[in-house]
């Protein structure tokens, strides 16, 4: 186990792992990890008394003497977290080692790009399990038994929570080992700066290391660009350090369009094949055609070209295709089953998904929550409304994460909408008025006039009735930040929240009420 120090206390027999003290059961190993708001230190003697029999934690054994007895082993470590990772796949037998493993990093694109290399194994024939922001997506226990209702072909699809993106340690090799278990080949997991700084994918052996791009977001986190970008290349860092399969190459897939790529480069991999949509690279696009209702360009490799369709609408998106496309073509997958992979994957929930009443206009809730993000849904809502067609956008800013972004967001918006509605975004304990009018403001000096084609709307049901109400035919109201989650946060309290539900709502003349009222919000 790496970072271990010191460990005191008699052997023990571990019937089980946990690092939450509520949900020890007798016999478990428990590890005392210090979080953002919360010391597990503190819970180390309800942890006993539940019945662990031994701990994992930081502090001297000394600190925490008077809260093990006498016959509780302790194993000190220089990072629990970091530790608890480790144990999590020792426990399960190191499931990673026994597939290829997949991991996509990035600001933006993630989840799709995810989505899109798992359908182009699934294409190949190759079972294949996924975790994403969305879901987790496991081979069922045989081909032909235990389908999802949706897909019908063998995958069961499980919930992978609200707002995380990265699920923890434990989930993760557990899934793992679930697909391990169903005979799975490869998996694909989306890995966030956060789980790769908070050590969520330590002991997981990558093969194949993607990047979407690395734009601006989580600096109230990292501290600083370079920080971040630090966090997402220990991704590719640990690509030559990590378990080798027989036959499984290590491969380092690159964005030579972004800005990271030469950063990224430096590490080293078997192979490095870079994608680019604008300029020169291994895996290109020629011919691009992007649609109302989906895009179409010629795939160009190394080993030949092939004519790609897919659902998926915007410029981004063919970044997002060739990144998938890449991972083929690393793993010597045909062309045709790229092709027929990316042609294969319909929309990505909350991903410019389109809802539709029967309304003249079209209306998308996008997850769009960064600068960047929201400039490209932007771009893209601008080719999908009619000559003479506005872009109405509503969007906000989250409360206690990086407040650079709320000027970012309004200035964005300010440039690439015709009107814009800035409102709630899980503003948490932050005073929501203040949030709004940091994006407003910026807004404003990039153009737009308040209550003309500005409006500040702290009720995001509302925000979302007067884009519909203000829409006309042609135009494009597209909601952005939430996308598939299916909660807000005001205070510390979760709300029940699903911006497609709410826009069909508004659609209708409604206005979704599940969020505490702006008089209410402001007091929490």
């Amino acid at each position: 186990m790496p970072g271990l120090l010191v460990c005191l206390g008699p052997n023990v027999d571990i019937q089980g792992i946990c690092a939450d003290s509520r949900r020890v059961s007798p016999g478990d190993l428990f590890a005392a990890i210090p979080g953002v708001n919360v010391d597990g230190h503190c819970f180390i003697a309800e942890a006993v008394g539940a019945g662990a029999s031994a701990v994992i934690g930081e502090q001297a054994s000394e600190a925490v003497q008077c809260k093990l007895g006498d016959d509780i082993s302790y194993v000190r470590v220089a990072d629990a977290r970091q530790a608890w990772a480790w144990a999590c796949a020792t426990w399960e037998g190191f499931p990673s080692r026994s597939l290829g493993l997949i991991g996509v990093t990035g600001t933006d694109g993630k989840t799709t790009t995810v989505s899109l290399i798992h359908a182009v194994l699934r294409a190949a024939d190759i079972r294949a399990g996924l975790i994403s922001t969305v879901k987790a997506i496991l081979p069922s226990r045989s081909p032909n038994r235990g389908a999802s209702t949706e897909s019908g072909k063998g995958w069961e699809e499980l919930d992978t929570g609200l707002h995380t993106t990265t699920p923890d340690a434990i989930d993760i090799q557990r899934w793992l080992a679930e697909m391990v278990e169903r005979g799975a080949r490869y998996a694909v997991l989306e890995v966030t700066s956060h789980g790769l700084a908070q050590q969520r994918v330590a002991g997981c052996d990558f093969d194949v290391a993607v990047v979407t791009n690395i734009t601006h977001e989580h600096l109230d986190f990292h501290g600083s660009h370079e920080a971040y970008r630090r966090a997402k290349a220990t991704l590719f860092a640990g690509l030559q350090g990590s378990f080798r399969k027989p036959g499984v190459p290590k491969l380092a897939i690159l964005n030579r369009d972004d800005r990271s790529f030469r950063y990224l480069s430096s590490y080293k991999a078997d192979r490095q094949i870079a994608y680019s949509v604008a300029g020169s690279a291994d895996v290109t696009a020629e011919s691009v055609r992007l649609d109302t209702d989906g895009t179409r360009f010629t795939l160009c490799t190394p080993t030949g070209s092939v004519a790609i369709q897919s659902d998926l609408v915007g410029a981004y998106n063919v970044a997002n295709i060739l990144a998938a496309a890449s991972v083929g073509v690393g793993l010597g997958i045909s062309l045709e089953a790229i092709a027929e992979g990316v042609a294969s994957l319909g929309g990505i929930p909350g991903r410019m998904e389109r809802v539709d009443e029967g309304q003249p206009f079209l209306a998308l809730v996008d997850f769009a929550h960064t600068p960047n993000a929201l400039s490209e849904a932007l771009v893209a809502a601008r080719g999908m409304a009619d000559a003479g067609g506005r872009v109405i956008v509503v969007f906000g800013s989250a409360g206690l994460r990086d407040r650079e972004k709320r000027r970012l967001m309004g200035q964005r918006a300010g440039e690439l909408a015709d009107v814009v509605i800035v409102t709630a975004e899980d503003p948490r304990t932050e005073s929501l008025d203040a949030i709004m009018a940091e994006s407003g403001q910026a807004a404003e000096m990039a153009g737009m006039r308040p209550d003309v084609d500005l409006f500040l709307v702290a009720d995001r049901g509302q925000a979302l009735l007067r884009a519909c109400d203000m829409a006309r035919s042609g135009d494009v109201v597209i909601a952005c930040g939430k996308g598939h989650e299916q909660s807000m946060c005001f205070g510390t309290t979760e709300y029940p929240w699903d911006d497609r539900q709410a826009l069909r709502r508004a659609l209708r003349g409604e206005s979704l009420d599940t969020l505490p009222t702006a008089e209410s919000a402001d007091e929490k």
